[in-house]
């Protein structure tokens, strides 16, 4: 991978940095593939609250995709002293990326994240901007403290409510969603804090718990019944693994399984609301997703 070498930059014969090198460090602190996980949480929201997708709706997404990208940037530049210990090919850790633009990156998304909801509206503005302090509280004080799942599921769950909130002014139809979504998210996120050095099978055991129940409670209708059992599909098989076993590989690989399954999750909420065209669309990028992330990893 690029910067294990030597840790420096890949360069040109003339001695400049090669721009593909740069742009491929760049994706590895943003972790662009999971940027596909992030539509489907306003989408769902929307089809919640019986809003169709409109103007409110693709601003709430670019909200939404802003204060991800935010979070990426800002949790590398939190962890750099660790990640230069544990994970030396990251790009902070490497020098391909200097720790400074990395903080000016993630002030510069969360400020164009928040404007963005205030174009969709102040209902979701009201729900952005406790998202956008979550996820700078997560990264910067919560992280490693028993708060930090928790934290980072109350972000998933805002993160839903937004689409709701620009859509039509009001959450309450969506928090059983949000509620789903976050209990996944806790799931998985209780499962990455030792995604480095492996630990107990109680993390993924249950977590494995967790899809099954969320699983049961979705079917509605035969669309989200199929959406449900592809989520399952997803996530439940590498848990598994990492139960038995849990190394850091199979416990990476849970991790990476639990961010991609939150697209069928996303889908199969959707469907449940009656909303099967946004269910179908919210569906499509699972597979851009698991081809993003042949090629950059999402954790």
């Amino acid at each position: 991978m690029p910067g294990r070498t030597h840790g420096r930059l890949p360069r040109s014969s003339a001695g400049r940095p090669r721009p593909g090198g740069r742009l491929r460090a760049w994706a590895e602190l943003l972790r662009l593939p999971a940027l596909f996980t992030v539509p489907g949480d306003a989408l769902a929201g929307a089809a919640a609250v019986a809003a169709r997708p409109g103007r409110t709706c693709l601003l709430a997404i670019g909200s939404s995709l802003c204060l991800y990208e935010a979070g990426m940037a800002l949790n590398d530049w939190a962890d750099r002293a660790e990640d230069a210990a544990e994970r030396p090919h990251r790009p902070l850790p490497s020098g391909r990326i200097r720790p400074a633009a990395a903080l000016t990156a993630a002030c510069a998304l969360t400020a164009a994240g928040l404007a963005l909801a205030a174009r969709a509206g102040r209902p979701a503005l009201a729900v952005a901007t406790p998202l956008a302090a979550t996820v700078w509280s997560y990264d910067l004080l919560l992280k490693r403290t028993p708060a930090g799942p928790a934290a980072m599921a109350t972000a998933r769950s805002l993160d839903l409510l937004l689409g709701a909130a620009a859509g039509a002014g009001h959450v309450r139809p969506a928090l059983s969603s949000a509620a789903l979504l976050g209990t996944h998210t806790l799931a998985v996120t209780a499962v990455s804090r030792q995604e480095a050095r492996g630990g107990s099978p109680l993390a993924p055991l249950t977590a494995l718990a967790a899809t099954g129940a969320i699983t049961w409670l979705l079917p509605d209708r035969p669309l989200s019944t199929a959406l449900a059992l592809g989520y399952a599909g997803t996530a439940a098989r590498p848990c598994l693994h990492a139960s038995l076993n849990p190394s850091p590989p199979l416990t990476q690989r849970a991790v990476g399984a639990g961010i991609r399954a939150m697209i069928p999750l996303q889908a199969a909420l959707a469907a449940r609301a009656g909303a099967g065209a946004t269910a179908l669309v919210t569906a499509a990028l699972g597979p851009l997703a698991a081809r993003a992330a042949r090629r950059v990893s999402v954790t």
